[in-house]
């Protein structure tokens, strides 16, 4: 045999029920929709724990910029305001022009 046929397998890690809430909350967020209104709405599952839903609304309530509304459904409406001009995101082209201007020091 090969040593890739006796190669180990591969070693399964959990996520932590914060990471997973993180991530779906993280991927509403992202949505093309709720980037086009500055707004996502975020229900709570019925596996989402009260110490991981807390953990995760607490550090969206720590975001500068984020208003939350805790709805009578047990969701919460996240609004932010549309980043400015300067806020926006350095193309590619940009980094390649500033990595080709001199240090300032």
């Amino acid at each position: 045999m090969s040593k890739a046929q006796k190669a180990k397998p591969a070693v399964r890690v959990e996520m932590s029920g914060v990471e997973r809430l993180g991530l779906r909350v993280s991927a509403m967020i992202n949505s093309p929709r709720a980037q086009e209104r500055c707004s996502a709405v975020i229900h709570r599952l019925d596996t989402d724990q009260d110490a991981e839903w807390d953990e995760v609304m607490g550090r969206i309530g720590e975001t500068d910029g984020v208003n939350m509304v805790f709805q009578d459904d047990g969701g919460v409406l996240l609004e932010w305001e549309a980043p400015s001009e300067e806020d926006r995101v350095v193309e590619l082209g940009e980094v390649e022009a500033l990595e080709e201007e001199p240090a300032p020091f």
